[in-house]
């Protein structure tokens, strides 16, 4: 009978202190969550109007090696934040700061999103974001109770500019690049003449005719004569046949010697391209040489 009572009072004082046990952690767990849910946002700056940029803050105590990450507050038509959350490192752990705007004067309640603990080892634990409440004052005077919306303002007129600023800065710009350029510009450089080429003296006919080249000297004396009857008659240039050259001279001068200036330069001709075998190439030459001297002005 003892051992039975025994074992039954083991089993009673057990399960007693296994109900005490997760009282105690109901209890810590609710006070931890009310304690969320009363944890308290500071707003800044003090005084506050609308329109401008209010900080919501708020400190979560963590252990070390944890993290906290906050949700995303959505817009709502008085108020609207102000891009992402931050979280800071604090002391006691993490800084909650949201940034927002409000628009409508009074007091006003805003429930924040939730906030995620991380563990190191990946444990993940949700508080509650708790709301804040601030006051923001209007930016319209208290004298005027009933502000009355203007209508929208005309078109702003441009205003006169005047023009001679930039028209005397332009001409100043001119006139420098002006003076830089006559400034750098070289005159230009006196080139000393070229000293006279010394003529090489003419070869006799007499040589040529020696060394077996009688069409060079028919062609010399045929140009030396064409010459002449270029400065005499312009039109009769070097470009003309010696025929259309004749002519030309013919109708220019009438009282030139034609048929002598005609047998002469068809001659010529004829053994200047090797037509005429054994002609008298020296005399040829001598009587062009004496045309050309009588034909010069």
């Amino acid at each position: 009978m003892k051992s039975r009572c025994t074992t039954l009072r083991r089993h009673v004082a057990r399960g007693t202190a296994l109900v005490a046990v997760l009282a105690i952690l109901g209890v810590v767990a609710s006070w931890r969550r009310g304690a969320a849910q009363s944890a308290t946002w500071t707003a800044s700056p003090a005084t506050r109007t609308v329109g401008d940029t209010i900080w919501l803050e708020r400190e979560i105590p963590v252990p070390a090696g944890w993290q906290v990450r906050a949700g995303k507050l959505e817009a709502r038509e008085d108020v609207e934040p102000l891009g992402d959350p931050a979280v800071l490192r604090s002391r006691a752990g993490w800084v909650v700061r949201y940034g927002v705007a409000v628009w409508t004067p009074g007091s006003h309640t805003l429930t924040l999103p939730p906030l995620w603990r991380i563990g190191p080892d990946g444990r993940t634990d949700s508080t509650a974001g708790g709301a804040a409440s601030f006051a923001v004052a209007s930016v319209i005077p208290d004298t005027l109770k009933t502000p009355d919306p203007r209508g929208p303002l005309g078109p702003l007129r441009l205003g006169r500019r005047n023009a001679g600023p930039p028209l005397v800065a332009a001409l100043v710009a001119l006139g420098l690049l002006a003076a830089g350029v006559a400034a750098r510009r070289r005159p230009p450089r006196e080139v000393p003449p070229a000293p006279p080429a010394p003529l090489e003296r003419e070869v006799p006919d007499a040589r040529w005719l020696a060394a077996g080249e009688p069409r060079a000297v028919a062609t010399r004396a045929t140009w030396r004569l064409r010459a002449a009857l270029a400065r005499v008659v312009p039109g009769a240039h070097l470009a003309l046949a010696t025929p259309e050259c004749l002519a030309v001279v013919e109708r220019a001068r009438p009282a030139a010697p034609i048929g002598q200036l005609r047998d002469v330069l068809e001659r010529l001709d004829r053994v200047a391209f090797a037509t005429a075998a054994g002609s008298d190439v020296a005399a040829l030459a001598a009587q062009a040489r004496r045309l050309a001297q009588e034909l010069a002005p």
